[in-house]
């Protein structure tokens, strides 16, 4: 079953520390995963504490994944990511627990008001590298607003600790002005911009949840890592953050669509059928809740099934079509048989 409580928002200061350990280890009581509160409660003191002390608000807390195999995540508005510890060895304590009173704004214990902040202190200052030996996985997740740093709580704490992988880096928009090989510039009429922003999210989206399932349980989800590379692929150009700033320009403008236009590779335009079958398949992992991505309504499959064929006919030099209203509600695309899912990632 799929976890999707939403996210708890957290103050500045101690308090937000307490009330990130108590969210988190009532959502594992809840989801019947007592096995894992130890670790997980110790972790997520840990990446908050990071994100208070080194972050950027706003700081917000979610337990995502499913049942068998829940996530902790910890956002934040900073892009810096975190340093990752050395392993194994790691000093635990020492000159980093100065930064425990930055966090209280105190310079004196004597004058803590805050119910079991004593146990919240035995915790500051140990930075990542007990989240490294409190999680099977982990790692940061790098996107242009912000980070986000996850872990999969272990059953029991290691010796030696997981190495932490930070993805999502290349992603942040810069670009070199350099052209695609055999550049098409392609042309998106009358893009409606709430459907687009809606694509945008839920793609960003999508493509970060198989990037983590490919980290974190690629054993249980074998396609997640062709599919989380196949959506870094092809999903840049269309998704890149200035292409996101022009249809956020003409939203703010009040214009309810926009012409975008895109400049991919040619052979990339007509690998994006690839995409459609396999936005197709995770709505079928979606509704047999394999993974926490929703499946998409009949307007994202009407908008995405325009947006994203008009790449491929324009590829192949057809005209631009503009987006029209569907007349009446679309069904949903059928969804690929066994022997389909299998060619799609080979």
């Amino acid at each position: 079953m799929p976890l999707s409580k939403p996210a708890l928002s957290l103050g500045s200061g101690a308090r937000g520390v307490q009330d990130a350990r108590k969210w988190v280890t009532d959502t594992f009581h809840d989801i019947d995963r007592d096995d894992l509160v130890e670790c997980a409660e110790m972790a997520v003191s840990e990446v908050v504490t990071n994100a208070l002390l080194h972050g950027a608000p706003p700081i917000q807390v979610r337990v995502r994944g499913t049942r068998e195999h829940p996530r902790v995540e910890v956002s934040d508005g900073s892009v810096e990511p975190p340093a990752l510890p050395d392993l194994p060895g790691h000093s635990v304590g020492s000159a980093a627990d100065d930064d425990s009173h930055d966090l209280l704004g105190l310079d004196d214990l004597d004058d803590l008001d805050l119910d079991g902040v004593e146990d919240m202190l035995l915790t500051f200052g140990r930075g990542l590298s007990i989240v490294a030996r409190a999680a099977d996985a982990w790692g940061a997740e790098i996107e242009p607003d912000g980070k986000t740093v996850w872990f999969t709580p272990a059953p029991d704490f290691s010796d030696l600790g997981s190495e932490g992988v930070i993805t999502g880096a290349p992603d942040l928009g810069v670009t070199t002005g350099e052209l695609p090989v055999d550049p098409v510039e392609l042309h998106l009429l009358g893009t409606p911009t709430r459907d687009y922003i809606s694509f945008h999210n839920h793609f960003r989206e999508l493509r970060r949840e198989v990037r983590l399932l490919a980290l974190a349980n690629e054993d249980d989800y074998p396609l997640a890592r062709d599919l989380a590379e196949v959506f870094h692929q092809l999903g840049r150009p269309f998704t890149h953050d200035g292409v996101r700033r022009t249809v956020d320009r003409a939203a703010a403008e009040g214009r309810s669509t926009t012409d975008l236009d895109v400049v991919m590779a040619r052979s990339d335009a007509r690998d994006v059928a690839r995409l459609v079958e396999l936005l197709d398949l995770t709505d079928a992992f979606a509704r047999e809740e394999r993974m926490l991505a929703l499946a998409r309504t009949p307007r994202q499959v009407a908008f995405q099934s325009w947006f994203l064929g008009e790449l491929v006919r324009q590829a192949e030099g057809d005209p631009p079509r503009a987006w029209r209203e569907p007349s009446a509600p679309q069904a949903g695309q059928s969804v690929p048989s066994a022997v389909e899912r299998r060619s799609i990632v080979s």
